[in-house]
Order: C-alpha cells, then structure tokens, then sequence
C-alpha cells in the first residue's frame, strides 16, 4: 500500500499536479574537543555518536562512579565508619579527614561523588572490604561482569597509575548499570548537600546547573589524564549518557552532544 502511495505521489510530482517538500538533510553531529567520546541510551544500550569510544585512557575521578557504586551495593550507608590512618592525606581532592574521625557511610558516599573525596574513597573502601586492594579486586571483578573489557583499576580513587585506566564505551556502560540504583542516581544529581550537620558539600558537576535535564554523573582530571567528564540528561523521558575523555572543553561538549542527540530522529 505505501508502496503504491509512494508510486503515485511520484507520478502527480514528475506531471506537476503536486509539490513535495524537500527531505530535510540529517543534522551532522557536533565538533567536540575530547579525544574520546561516545553519547548512549542508558536503557537500551544503543550508541547514538562515537569519537574512538573503544581508545583506553586515564580516567582520573570517574574512576569513583565505580566505588560509588559498589558503595551503594555493599555498605550500610546508615552506620558510621570511621576514617582509617591511610585515609589521611591522600594528594588530590580532599575531605580533610581526620584519623579516627567517624563518618556515617552517607555523608562519605556524598563526600566522595560530590567533592571527589579521595580520603572519602580510600574510607570507603576500607569500610567496605577491609583494605584497598581488597576493594580494588571487587571493582575489577564487577568490571568483568558488566563486560568492560577495557578496563582496569588500580586504586578507588583515580590517581594516576597505569593499571588504572577505561574507556568511553566501558564507562558510559558502568554509568547506565549504576544509574539504576536509586540511591546513586539521589546522590549524583544532588546539587548541594550539609552531611553530618556541618559539611557543606556542592557537587563539582556544573552540568547540573548550565545542561538541561542534566542528572549527574561524575567529574575528573589529572595532569596527565586531562579533563573528563562522565554525565547523564534526562529528557522527554529518555535517558543518555555522555562519555568524554581529555576534552579541553567538555562543559561544552556535553552540551552540544545533548541538543544534537535529542534533536534528531531515531
């Protein structure tokens, strides 16, 4: 039957009885300053833009959306734990955790998702399995299981070191199985949060202020590994994920990614 419609507006075309408008050209995917990138669907999976998603790559912080997550999975977030003496003074981003100060799991699941914590993820991962490397092997066996063939930890942190490292596709994977898990998707989409009754923390992901529809995910940078940023939008329902690694600018291209993947026909 459209096969025939199809026919027939074809011929009243050619024979000047009626006018088709011309099929508008697919809009080309935006420029972006990452070296790697991929944006996906978080429920089914499917890859809508890929910039060399499979290139393994220092990870920095995001490395912490796989602590959170086991986090969420593992420990009782309403028991207090207290900060061990190789918590303490971990270079990088820092709660200023005191030896022996106790926290509930909570307040350090926020401080290490919000302010990228990495005496919160070196507390966390003590709490949660008695050691670091402990830790370190259940987040490659997870890793394994989600099929992140990619990817590699070495820490729960995301200081530099060569066995620490993912890529695009692995982590846009991770995102999607993690977003799943209520506590979190709370906790990654929380602008500004006081814990404890007097940590004020406020989440370093400026998408949650400047992407509409913007639910998190994660920050990084190190030196060497550059900026990248993990991030999740929700629109019209749908729910997508962007990966970007060593982007100069990646506030912008999350952005651009976003009102390009939601402005075309799928």
């Amino acid at each position: 039957m459209k096969r025939t419609i199809s026919l027939l507006a074809a011929i009243l075309t050619a024979v000047g009885c009626l006018s088709l408008p011309a099929a508008a050209a697919p809009a080309s995917a935006p420029s972006v300053s990452a070296q790697c990138a991929i944006v996906t669907d978080a429920e089914t999976g499917e890859v809508l833009y890929a910039k060399n998603p499979d290139q393994r790559s220092l990870i920095a912080s995001t490395t912490k959306i796989m602590t959170g997550w086991l986090v969420c999975r593992d420990l009782d977030l309403e028991e207090t734990y207290s900060v061990p003496p190789e918590a303490v003074g971990v270079e990088g981003s820092s709660l200023y955790l005191q030896e022996g100060e106790t926290l509930t799991g909570e307040a350090l699941l926020y401080g290490l998702m919000l302010h990228s914590g990495n005496d919160a993820a070196v507390t966390l991962a003590v709490a949660c399995r008695g050691s670091q490397e402990a830790f370190t092997a259940r987040m490659n066996r997870a890793a394994r299981a989600l099929g992140m063939e990619n990817t590699s930890y070495a820490n729960p942190h995301g200081l530099d070191s060569e066995g620490n490292y993912s890529t695009a596709r692995d982590l846009a994977t991770l995102t999607a199985a993690a977003l799943r898990d209520e506590t979190f998707r709370r906790v990654v989409s929380t602008k500004t949060i006081t814990v404890d009754g007097d940590r004020t923390l406020t989440n370093h992901n400026k998408l949650l202020w400047r992407c509409e529809g913007c639910i998190g995910v994660k920050t990084g940078y190190t030196k060497a590994a550059g900026r990248i940023l993990v991030s999740a939008c929700q629109r019209g329902g749908r729910t997508l994920i962007c990966v970007t690694l060593n982007a100069p600018d990646d506030w912008q291209d999350h952005c651009a990614l976003y009102d390009w993947a939601y402005a075309i026909d799928h």
